[in-house]
């Protein structure tokens, strides 16, 4: 994670954006609609004084995603169930994501991929799908 920008889309708890800026990511955005999402993922980069390199963002994530400006390496997704987030976000990956940037991302279901990134890696926690995508690979199992 050295050296890259990562954004945690569906940040919940912040996991995902907490263990890329352990890494060494050079920037993390976590966004997530719920006031007490924000909050506590806030509270936690007070008492971890993580803060420089995160940045904490609340907002729809579609709303985000129109106004960024910037692309990242390492897309999180992590989105509500059974929602249709996954079609929703495909057509907008593109403009916020490098052309080489990677997606993690986790869904009820096996994912062939998302947009023009494919699954390279997939395995099963539970009832949770995980995928490691790439633009334009093939699909393989982890």
């Amino acid at each position: 994670m050295t050296d890259l920008s990562c954004l945690d889309l569906f940040a919940g708890s912040g996991a995902l954006g907490f263990e890329a800026a352990s890494r060494g990511a050079t920037r993390v955005v976590m966004v997530d609609h719920s006031p007490k999402a924000v909050a506590a993922i806030a509270n936690n980069v007070k008492i971890l004084a993580a803060g420089q390199r995160l940045k904490i963002v609340r907002s729809d994530a579609l709303r985000f995603l129109a106004s960024v400006n910037s692309r990242f390496d390492v897309l999180f997704l992590d989105p509500p169930f059974h929602d249709g987030w996954m079609d929703r976000l495909a057509p907008i990956v593109p403009g916020v994501l490098a052309a080489d940037g990677i997606i993690y991302a986790e869904a009820e279901t096996l994912l062939e991929g998302l947009g023009d990134w494919r699954t390279l890696r997939h395995g099963r926690a539970g009832q949770v799908f995980y995928h490691l995508m790439r633009r334009g690979e093939a699909d393989g199992t982890e």
